[in-house]
């Protein structure tokens, strides 16, 4: 085994990665299907959508474009598989914490989304900002349609199930 090892770069390359470390690659191909493969040093990761960025994404071409030189972090090496994947996440802070601190205070934005259990509202001021929940027993007696702006206080952000609610009372 270690003589197949030293006859190949790739084993070779994979074997010196460890979970955590940084590295530095380019934007080679984006998938149809989401994924995103980087080359590191001629060998080819993979970022998997959830690991492109904390805010919301329809197309992993909404963060990285193919020719992007990026830094992430590495969350595994699967040596057997010959897979490296990596996060682009890992290395920002969640905003989800800072909107966490902004709990009580109020916020105007568009109604995004309607649903049958109530209204998303968007409490940051970016077309990529996050969205509120607010409860349909809330929307009582106003007829509330997408693109309406409503004022809402931020009521709770819990961070673990990635969710916000909004409330109309004061």
């Amino acid at each position: 085994m270690t003589e197949q090892a030293h006859g190949d770069p790739d084993l070779v390359f994979l074997r010196a990665l460890r979970r955590g470390q940084l590295v530095t690659g380019t934007v080679i191909e984006i998938a149809g299907f989401g994924v995103t493969f980087v080359d590191i040093g001629g060998f080819t990761a993979m970022i998997n959508i959830p690991e492109l960025s904390w805010r919301p994404i329809n197309h992993p071409s909404d963060v990285v474009t193919v020719g992007q030189e990026v830094t992430a972090e590495i969350l595994d090496v699967d040596v057997e598989r010959r897979r490296v994947p990596l996060s682009l996440k890992a290395l920002q802070d969640d905003p989800l914490i800072q909107l966490q601190q902004r709990i009580g205070q109020a916020v105007t934005g568009p109604a995004t989304k309607i649903v049958p259990f109530g209204a998303f509202v968007r409490v940051e001021d970016r077309s990529d900002g996050f969205e509120g929940l607010l409860h349909k027993s809330e929307l009582a007696g106003i007829h509330v349609q997408v693109g309406d702006l409503l004022t809402v206080k931020i009521a709770q952000v819990d961070t673990m199930r990635r969710r916000i609610q909004v409330t109309r009372r004061p």
